[in-house]
């Protein structure tokens, strides 16, 4: 459909007036589908507009290509025209002269092509000027750019990479962090971890809180409050970082900026973290210390038991009061004595018991009269 567009004064619309933004759709007929129809006609439609673009493209490439053909053919008849005026000997020259006539006649011939070339060029432009425009050339794309805001899936590390990953951070900048837990200033622990921001990251905090539990160990109070205050300044910058949602290396210097004119509340939440942590850090303290104690009385134990894996300790202890006198005073007399004063069961028991612990160590007598007892004591069950 084309229509004429009237014109306002100093605007001049002549220049829409042969857009065609529904020609698919003007003409209908009763036998055919309309659908189908204008699936036909924009069809038709596209297959002429690409038939005049490649006419198009064609033309490009053949001027090109006679520029190309002409350019060579120039300066071959330079090269000559040159050797021409050296005058050399005779047979050369009419070989040349033939030549140079025949090259002169290529760069004529290439000349007429480009001009025609060149007409034929201004001819395609000014039908293509005259195209009518519609829905698939009226406008095009300055730039497509697709940008889809979906946060990177990161695989999560399981418990053993964390614990592989900080042992190497560890071990790589353990003497920076013990450095930086022994600042007390805060523009000295900016400065500090200005030049060396990979230290503002969680196995830093990490570490620290472990310092602290080995000063707290090593029974040094002081210096784990101290580096327990640099952990919570760092837990500080880390908690911020996620409130703003970026890298903790990028906000730390916020944190400081903030803390040195902080209000009181915001000074009483960080003294109250402290305190928590050292808390923390004490109990932690002491219940390492209760499993190093305990495991090494275990050891102390196992180091004790007897050959029939009972500790003569606490054998001894449950002993009856005269027996242990015997050992105490170490009088193999005495113990007899109070052995025989004993049950025969209860005898048997503590001697056993004596034995496999390693309080009492068997002459080759003492034992073969306890097997005879025991043979006598299982024929009896048998008569019985």
């Amino acid at each position: 459909m084309s229509r004429k567009m009237s014109t306002g004064a100093g605007i001049d619309y002549s220049a829409w007036d042969h857009v065609y933004v529904s020609d698919d759709e003007d003409v209908t007929s009763p036998y055919v589908d309309t659908q189908s129809l204008f699936r036909m006609r924009h069809r038709a439609r596209l297959e002429r507009m690409v038939a005049f673009q490649q006419r198009g493209e064609e033309l490009e490439n053949n001027i090109s290509e006679c520029k190309r053909l002409l350019e060579a053919g120039q300066g071959r008849l330079k090269d000559l025209e040159d050797g021409k005026k050296e005058g050399k000997e005779e047979e050369e020259d009419e070989e040349r002269e033939a030549e140079l006539k025949k090259v002169q006649a290529e760069v004529k011939k290439l000349k007429k092509d480009e001009k025609s070339f060149q007409k034929m060029i201004e001819e395609y432009r000014r039908e293509e000027k005259k195209q009518p425009w519609d829905v698939d050339n009226i406008s095009k794309d300055g730039f497509s750019k697709s940008v889809l805001n979906i946060k990177p899936v990161t695989k999560e590390e399981t418990e053993k990479e964390k614990v592989a990953k900080h042992k190497t951070f560890v071990e790589k900048y353990g003497k920076e962090i013990k450095h930086f837990g022994m600042l007390r200033r805060w523009d000295d622990s900016q400065k500090y971890l200005s030049d060396g921001p990979h230290l503002v990251c969680e196995e830093t905090a990490n570490c620290l809180v472990v310092i602290c539990i080995d000063f707290q160990i090593d029974e040094k109070p002081a210096l784990m409050e101290q580096v327990a205050h640099q952990a919570i300044v760092m837990q500080f910058i880390l908690d911020l970082a996620r409130t703003l949602k970026v890298d903790a290396r990028g906000c730390f210097r916020e944190f400081f900026s903030k803390i040195k004119t902080a209000d009181k509340p915001y000074l009483d939440a960080f003294d109250q973290e402290l305190n928590l942590l050292k808390d923390r850090i004490r109990r932690c303290a002491r219940a390492r210390v209760e499993n190093t104690v305990k495991e090494l009385e275990e050891e102390e134990r196992q180091m004790r038991l007897g050959p029939g894996g009972l500790d003569p300790l606490e054998v001894y202890q449950s002993l009856p009061k005269e027996v242990q006198n015997g050992f105490d005073e170490k009088n193999i007399q005495l113990l007899q004595e109070a052995m025989s004063k004993l049950g025969v069961e209860e005898g048997k028991y503590h001697l056993r018991r004596c034995i496999d612990s390693g309080l009492w160590v068997p002459q080759s007598g003492d034992n073969d009269d306890e097997e005879e007892e025991d043979g006598e004591e299982e024929d009896e069950e048998d008569d019985s």
